[in-house]
């Protein structure tokens, strides 16, 4: 993506190959990474490499393949971690219980960002901003962070190609989910691309599309009655 003077750069991260991007000004060298899942080091090795200056880090929602590195990275360049929001502290809480539950125990960290984020806040990155969506559903306190003039939305595991967010976890909920995606997804335009937290980037029209389970043609009927891939 290169729109401004903005560019960026996916890493998956994690055994779950978790989409960490890393967001930065091609002129400053000023990034942010939003969800550095784990991998911490491979994440800051990558960021020297590109000759980012990491100045934050964003985090969609408190899943350990999405908030496990936070931690680790602030504690080693003195960043904030900012997002998601409140209602997703439990998830990070935990972060080190569940990763060890998939039997890799210091693949990740618990935190407590330095700021939640609400609905309609604004993140900025080299004087462009970036606003905040509260998308509940996937977990409670899931966000999406967006550029409206860029077309250019970061949207966790609440939406992917194809398909659409787990919500058989504790405190998901299938009918927000669908709601946080036709009320809050949609209106901000067909044109918007998005990078998923897993999986290929797309747009809003394509999945309105075909996605079998939020297309427009079938939101009202099978899309009622399933959990998602992630």
């Amino acid at each position: 993506m290169t729109s401004s003077t903005l560019d960026l750069r996916i890493i998956p991260v994690t055994p779950f190959a978790q989409n960490c991007s890393l967001l930065f000004d091609t002129k400053s060298r000023a990034g942010v990474l939003v969800d550095p899942g784990g991998e911490a080091q491979k994440l800051m090795a990558a960021a020297k490499e590109a000759n980012v200056t990491i100045k934050e880090i964003w985090l969609t929602h408190g899943h350990l393949d999405h908030a496990g590195g936070a931690d680790e990275i602030r504690e080693a360049l003195g960043v904030p971690v900012i997002g998601p929001h409140k209602d997703d502290q439990f998830w990070m809480d935990d972060i080190e219980m569940h990763w060890e539950k998939y039997g890799h125990k210091n693949m990740g960290r618990n935190v407590v960002p330095d700021r939640y984020l609400e609905d309609g806040e604004t993140l900025s990155l080299a004087g462009v901003d970036f606003k905040v969506a509260h998308t509940p559903g996937h977990t409670p306190g899931h966000v999406v962070i967006y550029n409206q003039q860029m077309k250019i939305a970061f949207v966790g595991d609440v939406i992917f190609r194809g398909s659409i967010g787990r919500t058989d976890f504790p405190k998901s909920n299938h009918q927000d989910l669908l709601n946080s995606i036709t009320q809050k997804l949609w209106p901000l335009g067909g044109d918007m691309r998005f990078i998923p937290g897993h999986g290929p980037m797309s747009t809003f029209e394509q999945e309105r599309k075909d996605n079998a389970f939020v297309a427009d043609d079938v939101i009202g009927t099978r899309g009622q009655n399933s959990t998602g891939v992630m």
